[in-house]
């Protein structure tokens, strides 16, 4: 079964991890990958394996914190490859700090890259997704890296959110054909 041959692929956060590894299996599969970072250099290098390997990828910069960012990368997608089947939420931030030391710069990034994020993309991409009436949105819920929940406020209840966010936008987007899934 090949059924992700030529469908395009929109991950986030997909320059080193968890999304470079998703990256690499859809384009393996035959999906064609469009690869957010808000790294050039890793992304890059992603892009330039899954085009080594016969596929086909292009690297996106920008911060899907920010809308203008978002926007922009959504319509480059669309412009590019003609549409977007799958998004990828992936991207995250994860501080290291505890609640009574954490800055509230922290805490703003860690909610706006992955609540806010995850919440942009879906809102964007879902608008193309509604026109042509069907697609999936994967939104990654992790523990945190060091297996440890002590110092990770901001990040589990960021995870906390997402998932709250995915039932909600299931809920909504589903009578449109737009499956939501927290994975």
């Amino acid at each position: 079964m090949n059924y992700l041959k030529d469908k395009v692929v929109l991950i986030t956060g997909a320059g080193k991890g968890a999304g470079r590894a998703l990256a690499l299996a859809f384009a393996e599969r035959g999906a064609l990958i469009a690869a957010n970072d808000i790294s050039p250099m890793n992304v890059e290098l992603v892009v330039a394996e899954i085009e080594t390997c016969g596929g086909k990828a292009k690297a996106y910069i920008e911060d899907v914190a920010k809308k203008v960012g978002v926007q922009s990368l959504v319509n480059s997608v669309e412009e590019d490859f003609g549409g977007i089947d799958i998004l990828v939420n992936h991207a995250a931030v994860e501080p290291h700090t505890s609640l009574l030391d954490m800055d509230e710069w922290d805490w703003h990034r860690t909610l706006d890259v992955n609540l806010t994020g995850a919440f942009l993309m879906t809102q964007s991409a879902g608008r193309i997704m509604r026109d042509k009436g069907n697609g999936v949105i994967l939104n990654i819920i992790t523990e945190p890296s060091r297996g440890v929940v002590k110092d990770a406020a901001a990040y589990l209840s960021s995870m906390a959110g997402l998932a709250v966010l995915s039932r909600q936008a299931d809920l909504e987007l589903s009578p449109l054909g737009i499956r939501v899934y927290a994975i």
